[in-house]
C-alpha cells in the first residue's frame, strides 16, 4: 500500500532540510577549540628519579603530560660527565628515553642536560632548561654556576657552544683532559653547570667541533678571568597564590640562591690555521693563482723549471704580484709575453708550510701550471696569422686627421675607467685599469674643473692605492661641494706591463653638496683616557664607517654620512692600532679580547642634519645592548609570538636618556661578579634555571 504525506507534514519536512542546511553552513570551517596551548610539557616522573642515589641503570626515561618531540637532541642533549660516545636519545608520545653507551662512573653525579631540545608536539612550546640528575654512588653533588655566553666581536648569543670547568687548575688542562662537568648553551646564550662537588674551578667555554671535549686552537673558546667557588645561599622568594575566585595574594618563603649565576664569556677565535698551500691555478693565461689556508708573513720563492724560456729565472723577473693584505691569496701579472705564451709552465716554489710536529718549515713543491685554449682551432689559427700580416700599426680619422696606435697582436688595449660619476667630498676620486700598469706619462694625464663654462687646469698628483698598486689610482684633494670635474688621459699615456697602451680617455664627475650630508657626534663619558674605535652599522651589522678616539679626547665625531639608518658598536682600542684585537687563553698570556659596546638604539640620519649623542656604554648591561632589529642569533618564537621591538628614536634625532629597562644592580662588570654579592639575571628576560629536585 502506498503511504501519503499530509500538507503539514511536507511543511515540516521542508523546514527540517532548511535548518539542516544552515546548520552545515555555519559548521564550515575550522572549530575553535578553545585557547592556545602555550605552556611547554610539564615533566611528570622519571626512572630514576631526579636527585636518586645508588644508581646502576643505563637507561633513563622520563614521563611528561603531553606528546613531546625531541630538536637536534644529538647536539643539543649533553650528559655531564661527558661521556666518549653520546647516548641515544628518543621521544615517543609522552615518554623520552636515554640509553648511555658509556660504563657509568662509580661515585659519580651525572646530569643530564636537555637544554631546550625538548617541546610540546603540536605547539612547539620549549621546555627550557630542562635537566636531571642522579649518583652512582651515596651522595649527589648540588652546586651550580649559571651565566651566559656572547659572542666577544658583535656580542652575538653563542647558541648551542659548550661550556665547562677544570678543578685542574693546571696549565695543561685546557688542551690535555677533558672538561669535568659540562653543558650547553640554549638560544639566549645561557647556561647552567649543575651538580658540582665544592672547590674552586676554572670556567671555559668552546664549541668542540670534534667532540673531544678539550680546546684544540682551532676552535673558538672563551674564559672567565677568575677562579670561581660555587656556593648556595638562602634567600627569601615571593610567590603569588590564586584562589578559585580569581583572587590572589602574596606570600614569602624560604629559598636558596646557587650563585654564581651572572657569568659573563665572550668568546673568540685565536686565529690559529695550519699553514698549507690550499691550490694552485692558471685559468687565465696571463696570470696564475696561488692561495694559502692562511695568513702569510713571508711570500714564497718562485722560480721556473721548464716550459718557458729562462730556467732558473724568479718570479719578479717575469711577473708582477698582486696580493692581498694577508698574503693568503696570491696573483700574479705574468709581464713576460714569452712566459705568456708558454701553455705549460713548470715551477719550483719553495713556501712556508706546518709540519706534522705544529713547526713552521720550509717546504719545496714543483707544480706544472697548464692553460689550454679549449676553443682554438686550427683554421682559427690560419685565420689569426693572416690577419696579423695583414695588421696596420696604426688609423687616422679621416675628419680630425688624428692617429690612433693599434695595441700588438693578441693584447687588448689598455681600459681605463673611474669608479664612480658622483663624487664624495671626503674621499679620492678613483680609477681602475685592466691591466698592470708599467708606466704614466704625466704629461698626458689632465684635471679641470668647470667656472662658469670654461674648463680649468687643475694641479693633482696621480697616486697608486696601497691596496692595489698594480691596477689601481686616485687624486685626493680638499673638494668643494657642487664643484664639476673633468679626468682626461691622452693616447699612450698609460703604457701596461705587455707593451700596450689606452685610447683617449675622459670623465666628467660632480661633487656632492654640503647639505646632501648627515653629520654625528658621539660623546664618550667616562672613555676620556681610553683610546676608543666607533664603528657605524649597516642594517645587516657590517661597518660601514669608522672613527676612532685617542686618550685624552672625549668624542668621536663623523662628518659627511650618507643619510640612512645606521647602528653603532664600538670596541675599547687597548693596544692602539686601530683594529679589533682577539684574546688568548694560554696561561703564559691569559688575554681577553679587546670589549665591544653596541649603541642600544638606531640612528635615522637625514640629509642637512648634525646629529648629537651622548653614549654612556654600560648604562646597560653587555647581554641587553645590541639592537635586535640587527641580531642574527635570535631566539625562535612561539607561534603567534611577535619579535622584541627596539626603541625608537624621538622625531628630532635625540634619545631618551632615561632609557633603562633593565636592573643594573651588580651588572656591566664583564667577566667579574657584581661587588654587591646580590644575585642578578644576565638578560632582561631573565635566565632560567629549572630544578627537578
Amino acid at each position: 500500500m502506498r503511504h501519503g504525506m499530509n500538507k503539514g507534514g511536507m511543511t515540516w519536512l521542508l523546514w527540517s532540510c532548511m535548518a539542516l542546511l544552515l546548520g552545515a553552513c555555519a559548521s564550515m570551517g575550522r572549530p575553535e577549540g578553545g585557547a592556545r596551548d602555550e605552556t611547554p610539557p610539564v615533566f611528570l616522573r622519571s626512572d630514576p628519579m631526579p636527585g636518586a642515589t645508588g644508581v646502576n641503570k643505563t637507561r633513563l626515561t622520563a614521563v611528561f603530560d603531553e606528546n613531546i618531540q625531541l630538536e637536534d637532541a644529538f647536539n643539543k642533549v649533553i650528559v655531564s660527565p661527558a661521556q666518549t660516545t653520546p647516548p641515544r636519545v628518543s621521544s615517543n608520545g609522552r615518554r623520552l628515553s636515554v640509553e648511555f653507551q658509556d660504563t657509568l662512573i662509580p661515585n659519580t653525579t651525572y646530569t643530564v642536560d636537555f637544554a631546550d631540545a625538548i617541546k610540546d608536539l603540536n605547539e612547539g612550546n620549549i621546555l627550557d632548561g630542562f635537566a636531571i640528575d642522579f649518583s652512582t654512588g651515596d651522595v649527589i653533588d648540588s652546586l651550580r654556576i649559571s651565566g651566559m655566553v656572547l659572542q666577544a666581536e658583535n656580542l652575538e648569543p653563542a647558541q648551542g657552544m659548550l661550556v665547562g670547568v677544570y678543578s685542574n687548575l693546571s696549565d695543561t688542562a685546557l688542551t690535555t683532559l677533558p672538561l669535568e662537568r659540562v653543558a650547553r648553551t640554549n638560544q639566549y646564550g645561557q647556561f647552567t653547570i649543575r651538580n658540582l662537588k665544592p672547590g674552586a674551578y676554572r670556567v671555559f667555554a668552546i664549541n668542540d667541533i670534534n667532540r673531544d671535549y678539550h680546546w684544540d686552537r682551532s676552535e673558538d673558546i672563551a674564559f672567565y678571568d677568575s677562579l670561581v667557588v660555587p656556593e648556595i645561599v638562602p634567600v627569601m622568594v615571593t610567590d603569588t597564590l590564586y584562589a578559585s575566585n580569581g583572587e590572589d595574594s602574596i606570600v614569602t618563603r624560604q629559598g636558596v640562591s646557587y650563585l654564581p649565576n651572572d657569568i659573563l664569556l665572550t668568546w673568540f677565535n685565536v686565529g690559529y690555521k695550519p699553514l698549507y698551500m690550499l691550490d694552485h691555478k692558471r685559468d687565465e693565461r696571463r696570470r696564475i693563482n696561488i692561495n694559502f689556508s692562511a695568513p702569510v708573513d713571508t711570500l714564497p720563492e718562485i722560480t721556473i723549471v721548464d716550459g718557458a724560456p729562462g730556467a732558473g729565472r724568479e718570479i719578479s723577473e717575469w711577473a708582477r704580484l698582486k696580493a692581498n693584505a694577508t698574503r693568503d691569496s696570491l696573483e700574479y701579472w705574468i709581464a713576460d709575453t714569452a712566459v705568456v705564451a708558454a701553455d705549460s709552465l713548470r715551477l719550483a716554489v719553495k713556501y712556508l708550510k706546518t709540519d706534522t710536529t705544529d713547526r713552521i718549515v720550509w717546504t719545496t713543491d714543483t707544480i706544472r701550471f697548464f692553460f689550454r685554449d679549449l676553443n682554438k682551432k686550427k683554421d682559427e689559427k690560419k685565420k689569426k696569422k693572416k690577419d696579423e700580416e695583414e695588421r696596420p700599426l696604426f688609423t687616422v680619422d679621416s675628419v680630425t686627421g688624428d692617429t690612433t696606435f693599434l695595441p700588438p697582436p693578441d693584447m687588448e688595449y689598455l681600459s681605463i675607467s673611474a669608479m664612480t660619476t658622483t663624487q664624495d667630498i671626503n674621499r679620492p676620486f678613483m680609477i681602475s685599469v685592466n691591466v698592470p700598469i708599467e708606466n704614466i706619462d704625466d704629461k698626458g694625464v689632465h684635471l679641470e674643473i668647470q667656472k662658469d663654462t670654461v674648463w680649468t687646469p687643475v694641479p693633482f698628483e696621480l697616486k697608486p692605492d696601497s691596496l692595489d698598486p698594480l691596477m689601481r689610482r686616485y687624486i685626493d684633494l680638499p673638494w668643494t661641494g657642487g664643484d664639476k670635474y673633468r679626468f682626461s688621459v691622452d693616447t699612450l699615456a698609460f703604457t701596461s706591463i705587455y707593451g700596450t697602451w689606452n685610447r683617449p680617455f675622459s670623465q666628467e664627475f660632480s661633487i656632492r653638496n654640503l647639505e646632501d650630508y648627515s653629520n654625528l657626534k658621539f660623546t664618550l663619558p667616562g672613555l676620556d683616557s681610553i683610546p676608543v674605535v666607533v664603528e657605524l652599522l649597516s642594517s645587516s651589522d657590517e661597518p660601514q664607517y669608522r672613527s676612532a678616539k685617542a686618550a685624552g679626547e672625549s668624542t668621536v665625531d663623523f662628518r659627511f654620512l650618507n643619510p640612512g639608518t645606521y647602528y653603532a658598536r664600538l670596541f675599547i682600542d687597548s693596544n692602539g692600532n686601530g683594529k679589533w684585537d682577539t684574546g688568548n687563553p694560554v696561561d703564559s698570556v691569559r688575554q681577553q679580547p679587546e670589549e665591544v659596546y653596541y649603541f642600544a638604539k638606531k640612528l635615522n640620519l637625514k640629509k642637512n642634519w648634525d646629529v648629537e649623542q651622548t653614549w654612556i656604554v654600560d648604562e646597560l648591561p653587555v647581554d641587553a645592548q645590541k639592537p635586535n632589529a640587527i641580531k642574527k642569533n635570535k631566539p625562535k618564537l612561539k607561534r603567534g609570538e611577535q619579535a622584541p621591538q627596539d626603541e625608537e628614536e624621538e622625531e628630532d634625532g635625540m634619545y631618551d636618556s632615561e632609557y633603562n629597562p633593565f636592573d643594573k644592580t651588580g651588572r656591566n662588570n664583564r667577566n667579574r661578579r657584581g661587588t654587591n654579592g646580590s644575585s642578578t639575571s644576565l638578560s632582561g628576560s631573565g635566565m632560567r634555571q629549572n630544578t627537578f629536585r
